[in-house]
């Protein structure tokens, strides 16, 4: 999945306008444009288009973290210079604040059944040695499963993927 693709689908899920995506994006002091969430949110063929680019995705969680749970205390984080499936799923279990459970159901709710273990194995370090990396599938599943839980009067096909 690209960033473009998380981001789209947390705009779709959550309903969120360009006011609000800029608003999110301030909560973790980045500004951006309204030109800069519009070209993210083109498709890939149309010559406007613009990646967004892992810092700025790391970013945008970052500050749907604050949004959803309140700014913690003290110094800021950092945003992630290269972000993978593992930091955006761990960013947006805090930001959607779940437990296994819950991300287990929601993962039911898209027709993906993995154990508890399994589910852990993405949340460890990456030197760890029951470490697994979150393949695009899972990471999918579970936005599609976010979808179904967050906008459940949407049908899944409302939401065209690239």
């Amino acid at each position: 999945m690209t960033n473009n693709d998380v981001l789209r689908r947390i705009r779709y899920v959550f309903d969120y306008n360009d006011s609000k995506i800029i608003a999110i994006f301030a909560q973790a002091d980045l500004a951006v444009t309204r030109e800069q969430i519009s070209n993210w949110m083109k498709k890939e063929e149309v010559p406007e288009y613009v990646n967004c680019t892992d810092v700025q995705l790391a970013t945008f969680l970052n500050g749907l973290i604050n949004e959803r749970r309140g700014k913690r205390e003290g110094e800021q984080p950092k945003p992630e210079k290269k972000l993978n499936n593992n930091i955006i799923f761990r960013k947006l279990k805090i930001a959607l604040n779940l437990k296994d459970d819950e991300i287990l159901d929601i993962l039911l709710l898209a027709d993906l059944r993995i154990s508890k273990h399994e589910l852990s194995a993405f949340f460890r370090r990456a030197d760890h040695k029951h470490f697994r990396v979150c393949k695009d599938q899972i990471l999918r599943n579970f936005l599609q499963g976010v979808q179904l839980k967050y906008r459940p009067e949407q049908t899944t096909s409302d939401f065209k993927w690239n």
